[in-house]
């Protein structure tokens, strides 16, 4: 048995044994569930299919956060200031996703992979959602709490309305489109 699903039937039988059942009987040396046996069998394919997708959100992550670091260089906010900059790629980034999910979600030939390296990897690098926290926080510490007021509640409103402009969007288009052809 690997490794794993060894301990996690070792730690299952001694809290099994430790329980008081009437009438239950349990040699300790084998587990409670035949599961495990399957378990161990297929763990090497869980763990390489996990890694791809591992492998793949990291590679988009590099991408999205290179954009991000780009637009901040690009339209770099003074001190104090609103940060038109995060809010403006959180805002975008949230409406590509919406475009995404629809797109990926209805397309039958797309790889496992794709969903995971746009929208977690890429998009998720992109959008920034920790740098629009620490605005907030700077904002809040250089004296401007209603600053970062509208900025942490227009981000997060923001943020809902875009995805979903993104993906009732998305799917209008392809309605129509659909329409189109079936004439």
């Amino acid at each position: 048995m690997a490794p794993v699903a060894r301990w996690f039937a070792g730690s299952l039988m001694d809290e099994r044994s430790s329980m008081s059942t009437p009438g239950l009987t349990h040699n300790k040396k084998e587990p409670m569930n035949c599961d495990f046996d399957a378990l161990a069998a297929n763990e090497h394919r869980w763990r390489a299919r996990g890694a791809d997708v591992v492998a793949v959100v990291a590679a988009g992550g590099i991408l999205g956060a290179e954009a991000r670091y780009l637009a901040s260089r690009l339209w770099a906010e003074p001190p104090g200031r609103f940060p038109y900059t995060t809010f403006g790629v959180n805002l975008f980034g949230c409406f590509l996703i919406g475009v995404l999910l629809v797109i990926v979600s209805d397309m039958r030939t797309v790889t496992r992979l794709v969903r995971p390296f746009l929208a977690t990897g890429v998009l998720g690098g992109f959008t920034t959602f920790s740098t629009y926290v620490v605005d907030s926080q700077r904002l809040i510490s250089a004296g401007h709490p209603g600053v970062a007021l509208v900025n942490i509640v227009g981000t997060m409103a923001g943020a809902l309305v875009a995805v979903s402009i993104g993906a009732l969007g998305t799917r209008r288009i392809i309605a129509l489109r659909h329409n189109r052809h079936a004439r």
